[in-house]
């Protein structure tokens, strides 16, 4: 929340369990007696999308009566979130935008927010609590802390501090794993783990980073007063996990742009209240779940979300269709002078290349799901074309060595594995290449990040030629390490950024024929 905002919302109204009933009547406002609401749900994790869209989704549950399903909040970094929500006593303003409209709904379901490093034991108590049921994470790609190999990275800092200091953690996994382990030494029942974020087979990536850390864990030496298992049984947590606790992969997806000042200023009017964090949204949501809880769960489906068997098809179908071409229209709108979705979707040359690439992206998808590609990229046309939202290409482009793997690589190597030439793809990771090597000379310094941003940046710095700096950051990422595509993957993407690095996006559309 912006340091201003604190010194308004002393002396204006603000939104609060006590200024609801005060509201316009055109405001949705939680319809049930929050007092008796249970918290069920803790959430790691709580950003902007969380509250778009699970956090909206439980809030129907609620209203529908099933309350023993309230959200605890867990921030496992920043302040901001709690700093902003606690006053409001865990309220705030979804606002849903189109074109042509916006609709305000006043969400309820998160009842308490707590934040990890202030308090890691409050947060392992939410965690073993009884009530708690399911405990599902939005903590982005980047905080699952996997090696270049996709395992576990040991030497990350904070998997090292929770490996050794498991009762004060940092990071998901130490949290999880800790409270795993107290639940199961009191005799509870395990919490069904429920991930959100976009990673493949997400579920079941996170019960093997989980198992592996709790391996890690059991084979440290013992240490007073733990609620680790002795030396003697040094695998049994790591098999407990692997054997007793459900992860069931889910597939989340709406646009959720960054809130402003301005979006601030327009809602606390429509209210007549402040609400120092409300979030913008679009009117498209979508939530696919693996049915796999054994402790049971809300009847979300009531609402609106698909339960399934196997959740990859759908999966697999946003990543390589939403994720991959949103990437794209970041990265090229970025180098393009475009600073949101829109605006860099109505040119006509990014618009053309983000049919090809869905053209391309298509046929790596499984064929007998029963997905109507079709009908999804025009209604993802539709999205991207929406003037409401101004959802900024500098916000997407966050975390791209992160994302791009699952977004991009993998469809590019099914591609060249089946013998097609993966033009347009692997232009999208020479442009994530290139809008890194402009970050200090035609784009800001810090207008987006990554987690490898030090040794990009020194790899930029030693002016490489194209083919020196593909190799270069593909050895520091690990894109397609080991996969029999890899060469032809990296010539195509040296062909590209030598284009763009001659003459930018319209010198790679032109060689390309758009």
């Amino acid at each position: 929340m912006p340091s201003d905002q604190t010194s308004r919302i002393t002396t204006i109204k603000r939104l609060s369990g006590n200024t609801v009933p005060s509201l316009p009547a055109s405001i949705a406002t939680p319809s049930y007696d929050r007092s008796r609401v249970v918290p069920g749900i803790v959430h790691l994790g709580v950003g902007a999308f969380h509250r778009a869209h699970q956090a909206a989704y439980v809030d129907d549950c609620l209203a529908a009566g099933e309350t023993g399903w309230g959200i605890t909040g867990v921030s496992l970094r920043s302040t901001d979130t709690r700093d902003a929500l606690t006053p409001q006593d865990g309220l705030y303003t979804l606002a849903i935008r189109s074109s042509g409209e916006e609709k305000l709904r006043v969400i309820g379901s998160i009842g308490a927010m707590l934040v990890a490093p202030e308090d890691p034991g409050a947060v392992l108590a939410a965690l073993t609590d009884p009530r708690t049921l399911i405990v599902t994470l939005t903590i982005t790609e980047k905080a699952y802390l996997r090696a270049a190999g996709g395992g576990l990275d040991t030497a990350h800092p904070d998997i090292a501090h929770d490996l050794a200091n498991p009762k004060i953690p940092k990071t998901a996994h130490g949290f999880l794993t800790e409270a795993l382990a107290r639940r199961r030494a009191d005799g509870a029942p395990p919490f069904t783990v429920l991930c959100c974020d976009n990673l493949p087979a997400n579920g079941a990536t996170l019960h093997r980073l989980l198992v592996e850390f709790a391996m890690f864990r059991d084979t440290r030496p013992a240490q007073s007063g733990d609620a680790k298992l002795t030396q003697s049984g040094a695998a049994v947590l790591a098999k407990h996990i692997a054997d007793a606790v459900a992860f069931p992969s889910s597939m989340v997806d709406r646009i959720v742009p960054a809130t402003t000042d301005t979006d601030r200023a327009r809602i606390a009017e429509e209210l007549g209240v402040e609400d120092a964090w409300p979030v913008m949204t679009e009117p498209f949501c979508q939530w696919v779940i693996e049915d796999n809880f054994p402790g049971g769960r809300p009847a979300w489906e009531q609402f609106g979300v698909t339960m399934v068997d196997d959740v990859r098809p759908f999966e697999d179908m946003k990543l390589r269709l939403l994720n991959g071409s949103h990437s794209a229209i970041a990265y090229l709108g970025l180098l393009s002078g475009h600073a949101t979705v829109d605006r860099a979707f109505a040119d006509p040359a990014i618009r053309a290349f983000v049919d090809a690439l869905w053209a391309e992206a298509i046929p790596t998808l499984p064929r007998n799901a029963g997905l109507d590609t079709a009908s999804y990229t025009a209604e993802l046309a539709e999205r991207f074309s929406n003037t409401a939202l101004a959802h900024r290409t500098a916000q997407i482009a966050n975390d791209g060595s992160q994302k791009l793997p699952q977004r991009i690589v993998a469809s590019t190597l099914e591609c060249i594995e089946a013998g097609a030439v993966p033009e347009h793809l692997t232009l999208v990771i020479a442009t994530w290449i290139a809008a890194c090597e402009a970050r200090g000379k035609t784009l800001p310094e810090s207008h987006f990040t990554d987690p490898l941003d030090a040794a990009l940046a020194a790899i930029g710095d030693r002016r490489l030629s194209s083919a020196e700096s593909v190799a270069s950051v593909f050895d520091l990422t690990g894109f397609a390490k080991g996969e029999s595509g890899r060469k032809n993957l990296v010539d195509l993407t040296i062909a590209h950024l030598e284009q763009l690095r001659r003459g930018g996006p319209a010198a790679a559309f032109a060689a390309l024929g758009l």
